[in-house]
């Protein structure tokens, strides 16, 4: 019964596939057969190496943005030269992908933040769709920015082709509309329907533009032939390629696994998706990810092994063989259509308002969309990188100290500005720095810590280290040298919350200088139980 529900998943899928897919290689410049070819080649070599049951290798449309934006930055003379960057590029993402599951790194993925990946895929897919609407509208000869597209749209508002736009959004409409039924392919519905009205009604002759004959001769298996130097270039333009495509593919595989209880590892998906690229790169295929919008059908489809995303291969391959002459009279405002359509779930904004409503990350959510609208794709997605990368050394860098307060006779010492009950001691001050102590922070959070003293002038401090697992030579120093300014104010130092780690590295440290075993404790309440027995009873009589 499971095989059964597999091939109707495959078939399902494949039909999605064959629309998107052409579609997805308008937006990487390059002829359909590409973008089918390296559909082939994800589903079979995914359903050889992958884990997920539910996953779709294939092209995305934020991956064909990328690879175009990327291949458009080189200085290239002809078509030949520019399908073979783009086939190397595909390749050399392949190759990271596998290089970095080699050195199991698939964690890396998440340095990249959530709300940037937000920001990122909204402002991606209102490019996408302003650069889908010269095909609707009928325009040709449009290209660049989306502020330049857009503009020649409404400079050439006499060329707009009714005919063309009714199609288009009548297209969007009707796709909207049966998508609303999870089991029906609405992408195939909609291919229907335009190809039949574009061949009984000869819509060529009202302007509107056809697919054309899908030409699979030129596509062979070789290696790309480039200088050095486009090599080179090539190496520095793939991470970004890489970033998104893993972000995307592992962002959906993870959701899916989740919701059914599956079990599935970063490291295996990174392989296989290096594969699935590398062999695509060698077919001149796109590059290839696990897109929410096709991994989502074939789930909801009913697949129920990774046999149905091999049958998907099979059924895509026979449609090639088969329904060739019938696609060739495939409107493009229809295509445009489909691409719209599958965007419609990067182009909702309830991820961004989300992050409004908790006020948590938004301005760096906003920041990186607006990265991508005002400089292109792959400028903003490598502003989007950095944007992650500055928010996360800011928060680890940002000095935030909170007081602890001992809760009633309990053992528990909590924040005192939450916990207003909570009784502190005038005579022993205990502080927890709410960041990891490392060598980016040292001197910032212990300096915040020793204004503090200043201000308040206790006989003794207690550090709670219970956000920091280690510290490295650069924390050691800073800590040894606020240990000096605190000797000099006469304010005795302990050391509570300590792993073993540091314990180990602050009692090497200069022979032990920095503190003895009876300065460092494993909770808060001990620190405090020692440094009341130093100071006799004094403390307690106040």
């Amino acid at each position: 019964m499971n095989v059964i529900w597999d091939c109707l998943a495959g078939l399902s899928t494949a039909g999605l596939l064959l629309p998107e897919g052409v579609a997805y290689a308008l937006i990487a410049g390059v002829a359909p057969a590409h973008a089918i070819i390296a559909a082939l080649c994800g589903l079979v070599v995914y359903s050889a190496l992958g884990k997920s049951r539910f996953a779709v290798i294939a092209p995305t449309s934020s991956s064909a943005a990328i690879l175009a934006a990327a291949v458009g930055s080189m200085t290239l003379e002809t078509g030949e030269q520019r399908l073979a960057a783009l086939s190397a590029l595909v390749l050399l993402t392949g190759l990271m992908f596998l290089i970095v599951s080699v050195l199991r790194l698939g964690n890396l993925s998440g340095f990249v933040s959530r709300p940037v990946l937000h920001g990122f895929s909204f402002g991606l897919a209102i490019t996408i769709v302003i650069k889908q609407m010269p095909l609707i509208f009928g325009v040709e000869g449009l290209s660049g920015s989306v502020g330049a597209v857009s503009f020649g749209i409404w400079r050439h508002l006499a060329d707009w082709n009714l005919p063309s736009m009714a199609i288009g959004l009548s297209s969007i409409i009707l796709l909207l509309l049966l998508k609303q039924v999870r089991a029906l392919p609405a992408a195939v519905i909609v291919l229907a329907l335009g190809t039949s009205l574009a061949f009984y009604m000869n819509l060529s002759s009202y302007g509107v533009k056809l697919l054309g004959m899908i030409q699979f001769d030129a596509v062979r298996p070789a290696l790309p032939s480039l200088s050095s130097r486009e090599w080179l270039r090539l190496i520095e333009l793939a991470p970004p390629l890489v970033l998104i495509v893993f972000a995307e593919s592992w962002g959906s595989i993870r959701t899916l696994s989740l919701a059914h209880n599956d079990t599935v590892n970063a490291n295996r998906e990174l392989a296989a998706l290096g594969a699935a690229n590398v062999v695509s790169g060698l077919f001149q295929g796109l590059a290839v990810g696990s897109g929410f919008s096709a991994s989502s059908a074939n789930e909801a489809a009913g697949a129920c092994s990774r046999f149905a995303g091999l049958f998907a291969a099979f059924s895509l391959a026979a449609l090639m063989l088969f329904a060739l002459p019938a696609l060739a009279y495939l409107p493009e405002p229809v295509l445009a259509a489909i691409v719209v359509s599958a965007l419609t779930h990067a182009l909702n904004p309830q991820p961004l308002l989300r992050l409004w409503k908790i006020d948590r990350d938004q301005y760096v959510a906003l920041a990186a969309a607006l990265c991508v609208l005002a400089f292109g794709v792959l400028v903003g997605m490598i502003g989007a990188i950095i944007l992650s990368l500055l928010a996360l050394i800011k928060r680890l860098t940002s000095a935030t100290i909170t007081q602890l307060g001992r809760l009633g006779d309990s053992h528990d010492y909590v924040d005192i500005s939450r916990f207003p009950e909570a009784v502190c001691d005038p005579e022993i001050m205990i502080l927890r720095p709410s960041q990891p102590i490392f060598f980016a922070s040292a001197e910032t959070v212990l300096g915040a810590i020793r204004d503090q003293i200043t201000k308040s002038s206790p006989n003794t401090l207690i550090i709670s280290f219970e956000e920091s697992s280690d510290l490295d030579s650069t924390a050691l120093d800073c800590l040894a040298e606020f240990k000096r300014q605190m000797d000099h104010l006469e304010v005795d130092v302990y050391f509570a919350r300590v792993r073993q780690k540091i314990s180990d590295a602050i009692l090497k440290y200069d022979g032990g200088l920095l503190a003895d075993a009876s300065h460092q404790t494993q909770s808060v309440a001990d620190a405090y139980t020692a440094a009341r027995n130093a100071n006799g009873l004094r403390t307690l009589q106040k």
